[in-house]
């Protein structure tokens, strides 16, 4: 059996001793795709650090639309080493946010999965380890779609069906590895469909203004952002 190596925990104090470096990795969920006015959940929380510039934590969007976990995992510790500051000290914490593109059906709604289900475990459980490996991660799970509107593109038929099981997969490797992750997608089905359909947008894969307004809010009261803002420690 596998031992998994914990990362190392950050010193806690009871005060703030400097800004954390922040890398957000992941899909066009961290880039933040159909909020033009925000520019997403990452974009709107780095700027709500940014207000003060001497100890607001540093927050690197490193999210690229249509992203699969295996494109996430290539670029994951090139990423990670060269968003170093003061002195090449890398990142002190990673945010995970990726798999709704590995998801969909293929050309028409009982088509082959994008990637197969036996392939993304394997898949995420490596993105998990390599990621711990660098330092301490926390994972952002996915939207919810609005199954009406697909196809995306004229051929990826997403599903709530699909979503649940690429979503609880990465969710049990997620507590296997001790990362926390945050299980949006339940969370936004239990609002109900009316609250879903008024936060995503007309091609019912991505959140629009009101919904990143939404998963900011959802992010930030989460405990594992929420001891960001007012202490240095993680865990």
């Amino acid at each position: 059996m596998q031992t998994v190596k914990k990362p190392a925990r950050l010193l806690k104090s009871p005060v703030r001793s400097r800004p954390l470096k922040i890398v957000a990795l992941g899909d066009s969920l961290v880039y933040g795709y159909g909020d033009p006015v925000g520019g997403g959940w990452t974009e709107r929380l780095r700027r709500q650090w940014m207000r003060d510039l001497q100890t607001g934590h540093v927050l690197y969007n490193l999210g690229i639309r249509g992203n699969c976990v295996s494109q996430v995992t290539e670029r994951l510790e090139g990423e990670f080493r060269y968003r170093g500051e003061l002195r090449n000290q890398v990142p002190d914490l990673i945010i995970l946010s990726v798999g709704v593109n590995d998801s969909p059906r293929l050309g028409q709604p009982n088509g082959r999965s994008f990637t197969d289900f036996t392939v993304f475990e394997q898949q995420i459980n490596h993105l998990l380890h390599q990621a711990q490996q660098l330092c301490p991660a926390i994972f952002i799970g996915m939207v919810p779609v609005c199954e009406e509107k697909m196809p995306f593109l004229g051929c990826f038929y997403f599903n709530h069906f699909d979503q649940y099981r690429y979503k609880e997969t990465t969710k049990k490797a997620c507590n296997n590895f001790n990362i926390p992750y945050l299980d949006i997608f339940d969370l936004w089905l239990g609002r109900g469909e009316d609250w879903l359909q008024s936060r995503l947008t007309s091609d019912g894969l991505h959140p629009n203004v009101v919904g990143y307004k939404s998963l900011l809010r959802d992010i930030i009261d989460w405990q594992s952002i929420s001891k960001l803002m007012t202490d240095v420690q993680l865990f």
